[in-house]
């Protein structure tokens, strides 16, 4: 589904990414955890196309952006097939980034109205089943202001499965919340996951990425260090900075 290889990525002359590779199968569900700065945000914000990369390539259900020192990359077809992966992938953002004027209804259906040119009618009945999923479905005609942070993040949610994606990038979605919202949060994500969305995942969230993952990267200073099933990462990792990290959370 997607297939990150060689990506190189820097800002000025210091290198973040030295050659990532990273393959996600569809169905899957990928956590990736480490230290703050270490690359993880970055990496998704590569694969939707906000930050760009130098060398390298990243495939989404097989449209391909290439880095910008890549010889075959083209500015315009870059931008068509960006266009196409953020059609078919959701990204969900740590700020919610809800439109503060519109309400949750017209948060959810502006995009498949304007971009996927669904008739209105429809996606407002399609944005009503989704806000039952998320629990919300006495919120659509409220606006964001009126809602409390996890109730904004699970309509953000709400608002990146409106398109119908094929996959969703989701950015530390607990990080802005009160502790007593997190799991309404987290109980939408695993009911995703249990749907079979293939999902590439930054979070804190320790024991939510060894309950869901069907994969744990642990990523440091823009490199992944140990890559596999939760149990073995959680449990047995083989290299001493990833048993570091995980001490703070496994006592």
């Amino acid at each position: 589904m997607i297939k990150i290889s060689n990506l190189t990525k820097r800002y000025g002359h210091q290198p973040l990414f030295k050659g990532l590779h990273l393959n996600i199968a569809r169905g899957s569900v990928v956590t990736i955890i480490g230290p703050s700065g270490s690359g993880k945000s970055t990496l998704l914000r590569c694969v939707n196309g906000l930050e760009t990369f130098q060398a390298g390539f990243i495939s989404v259900n097989g449209q391909t952006q290439f880095g910008t020192d890549e010889q075959n990359y083209n500015k315009a077809q870059k931008d068509r097939v960006l266009k196409n992966i953020r059609k078919n992938v959701g990204m969900v953002f740590q700020q919610f980034n809800l439109f503060p004027h519109m309400t949750v209804l017209q948060n959810i259906t502006t995009a498949p109205i304007h971009v996927l040119s669904i008739d209105k009618a429809e996606a407002e009945t399609y944005a009503i089943s989704l806000l039952k999923k998320v629990r919300l479905e006495d919120k659509a005609g409220s606006y964001p202001s009126q809602l409390s942070g996890g109730e904004q993040q699970r309509v953000a949610i709400a608002r990146a499965m409106a398109m119908k994606p094929e996959a969703m990038l989701i950015d530390e979605p607990t990080s802005a919340l009160d502790p007593e919202m997190i799991d309404d949060v987290l109980c939408v994500l695993k009911a995703l996951a249990s749907d079979g969305m293939t999902m590439l995942i930054v979070t804190h969230e320790m024991s939510f990425a060894r309950d869901v993952s069907t994969e744990v990267i642990f990523m440091d200073k823009g490199e992944i260090i140990e890559q596999g099933i939760p149990h073995d990462v959680f449990f047995s990792p083989k290299y001493d900075r990833t048993k570091a990290f995980l001490s703070r959370f496994m006592r």
